[in-house]
């Protein structure tokens, strides 16, 4: 210790500032906490808005029916990703045939490239809202930020970036308690599963099983994983190949905390759109833009701009995931190799794919596609994609070839063949009704 950082001997130790605790628990969190966070974008916020004000308050139980399900789809990625040392699309190109590989890696790219295009004409909206500036301004403005953010920064930058964007969540918890909702019907309405038998509501199943439980989050959350081995100094596979315990045990919490929040956003905008707009007649919203729209004069400039601005938030951390895990998804798929970690001149393919992503997604927008039709498009796509790329997860990470002795076990496997079978049933239910 230097002299001028000395302390005498019999001083008493300094008092740790109220605020490190919890700097320290944020700062222990990583790729679960952001992957659950990034799966409240944009277009997953219109599909629970369009949720709570369709039907109310009898959606509500979607949300903690959907979490330990989700929790074991990304716990699973995590611990594929952790044991391994590769991504979900490397994997599959090792252990199945490569139409299987082509066809998850195809069906990923248009689900998530239309994501894309609805989250920036979400963003877009909003920004146009709050500031009387064109919507067709601000698209290619976050576009180009966008890119240039995953592209020319560090991945240490990009992840304590992306890190500090979830806190903007927050701004939906707030809203709902600004709406002041009442209690007891919101408890019963969370604990006893309303289901109706039509094709309306079918499709809402599988509009918000497929933006909550998302096939890009499966790729992202497993290259993270990766990109966080590679980030400690372990840049061979055969470094990063098997977990320690300890390992295993913080990924866990970091994923089933992500996973948590992720659910919990998604809750309280169902309750918040749910105890407003259904509450008053205002059942046709369609997106975010129009439940913002509607919520100010029900419950004041306070909950408008929190909601209008979470938009904006959550697009800033989505698009990068939607985009990055395409450019995995398709690295891993061609052998290439990707990580945001890399140079531009390293790695063109990977960033090439990244950026083209986000170019399509763009001029989705300019080309006049309606925001309202691709989000339902994303959603339908990611919940009829999900099922499979569920059973892939599940039978890689219990192929010993891959995993070794870290197998799942038996609850983690059931959840995920539960989840499987459950947004394969509403796929059906909703063709079928």
């Amino acid at each position: 210790m230097t002299e001028g950082n000395a302390l005498p001997e019999n001083a008493p130790p300094k008092s740790v500032p109220p605020r490190r605790p919890f700097l320290k628990f944020f700062n222990d969190l990583g790729p679960g906490l952001i992957t659950g966070a990034a799966d409240d974008d944009p277009s997953g916020i219109s599909t629970y808005s369009v949720t709570g004000a369709a039907f109310g308050l009898s959606a509500l139980w979607t949300a903690p029916f959907s979490f330990p399900l989700m929790a074991a789809v990304q716990l699973m990625c995590a611990r594929l990703g952790l044991v391994s040392g590769r991504g979900l699309a490397a994997n599959i190109r090792r252990r199945y045939p490569r139409w299987v590989m082509w066809s998850a890696c195809g069906i990923l790219l248009v689900a998530n490239i239309f994501n894309i295009g609805a989250d920036l004409a979400g963003m877009s909206d909003a920004m146009a809202m709050v500031t009387g500036i064109n919507s067709l301004i601000w698209s290619p403005v976050f576009a180009v930020a966008l890119v240039a953010l995953v592209v020319f920064a560090s991945y240490r930058l990009v992840a304590r970036v992306f890190k500090w964007l979830t806190l903007v969540l927050f701004a939906y918890v707030i809203t709902a308690f600004l709406v002041h909702p009442a209690w007891k019907p919101i408890l019963l309405a969370t604990l006893i599963p309303h289901i109706q038998w039509t094709k309306e509501y079918f499709s809402i199943l599988v509009g918000i099983f497929g933006t909550t439980i998302s096939p890009y989050l499966f790729f992202w959350q497993s290259a993270q994983e990766v990109e966080e081995e590679r980030s400690h100094g372990r840049r061979t596979l055969a470094s990063r190949k098997g977990a320690t315990d300890m390992e295993l045990s913080a990924s866990r919490k970091d994923v089933l905390i992500g996973m948590f929040f992720s659910n919990l956003v998604m809750y309280f905008i169902i309750l918040t759109t749910a105890a407003t707009l259904h509450a008053h007649g205002m059942v046709d919203i369609q997106s975010a833009k129009q439940a913002a729209e509607a919520l100010r004069p029900l419950a004041g400039n306070g909950a408008y701009l929190l909601f209008t601005l979470g938009i904006v938030g959550t697009g800033m951390l989505g698009i990068p995931v939607l985009a990055g895990s395409s450019a995995y998804a398709v690295a891993e798929s061609s052998a290439w190799g990707g990580s945001l970690d890399a140079k531009l001149r390293v790695m063109p393919k990977f960033y090439g794919v990244l950026a083209l992503a986000v170019i399509i997604g763009l001029s989705l927008d300019f080309a006049g596609f309606n925001s309202v039709r691709m989000l339902f498009l994303s959603a339908v796509l990611n919940g009829l994609l999900a099922p499979p790329l569920i059973v892939l997860v599940i039978l890689l990470t219990n192929d010993g070839v891959v995993m070794g002795d870290r197998k799942n076990g038996l609850l983690l496997s059931t959840l995920g063949w539960i989840c499987a079978g459950v947004m394969t049933l509403c796929g059906i239910g909703m063709f079928v009704s």
